[in-house]
């Protein structure tokens, strides 16, 4: 008796945890057509109802995509890592790290977007969004680090300036904000995002040309690392 009631106890927490299990994956469907609608509020519900009910890394990797379409990328980060970490083939873990990069990159933390994006390129070599994405990372830094040269020359300047004027032109406005193209430098360009494909930005037939060679650049570099780095099987699975 006591061996048939141990028996029945296993088949009912079987039945039990398959249950849990579809419901999950129920929740997570349901939350992939909302987000397919742009019904990003609605998804990130399903997608929080099936990670209470099966803590899987494509729960958080769909909910970190809700939560981005929101704009909430502080939060989007800790779902994506939590995805990025729990992933357990490597196409997987290069689309964590894609959308890792395009949130840092939306903060303007361009060196960890930078880290993120060739991160996933050591998973995904022949990801073409990830290497443009790459490059459009460097290159927004590049110009950040010679809008800050620029500006340091400028302030440098004009404090000799100052010191040469009289003291009557010391009550005259301080020099405008280092910081007056943020804006123009952030509209430049945005990130391509991993479900949805956006078409590139408008650029000019120069910066093109130096996206591609800075991406022909880091291919060189990548697919030398990849050479001598152990083989990785590959995966047809998508989220």
């Amino acid at each position: 008796m006591k061996t048939t009631g141990l028996l029945l106890c296993s088949l009912f927490l079987g039945l039990a945890n398959g249950l849990l299990a579809q419901t999950a994956h129920q929740w997570l469907r349901k939350g992939d057509q909302e987000y397919q609608e742009q019904r990003y509020a609605d998804s990130e519900s399903n997608y929080r109802k099936a990670l209470e009910r099966k803590n899987s890394p494509e729960g958080q990797y769909n909910l970190g995509n809700s939560i981005y379409q929101q704009k909430r990328y502080q939060e989007a980060l800790t779902r994506y890592e939590n995805a990025a970490k729990k992933a357990t083939n490597p196409a997987d873990k290069a689309a964590a790290y894609h959308n890792l990069g395009n949130t840092y990159f939306q903060l303007n933390e361009l060196d960890k977007s930078i880290n993120a994006f060739k991160q996933a390129l050591r998973l995904n070599p022949n990801d073409k969004e990830t290497k443009f994405n790459l490059a459009l990372a460097q290159q927004r830094k590049k110009q950040e680090e010679q809008q800050k040269q620029r500006s340091s020359s400028n302030d440098d300047k004009n404090q000799n300036q100052n010191q040469q004027q009289p003291q009557s032109n010391q009550g005259q406005k301080p020099n405008q904000d280092p910081k007056q193209n943020q804006n123009q430098q952030q509209n430049q360009g945005q990130p391509q995002e991993r479900q949805e494909q956006t078409p590139p930005p408008n650029l000019s037939q120069k910066e093109a040309q130096n996206l591609l060679k800075i991406m022909d650049e880091e291919e060189r570099k990548v697919q030398g690392k990849m050479k001598r780095a152990q083989g990785r099987p590959k995966s047809g699975k998508d989220w």
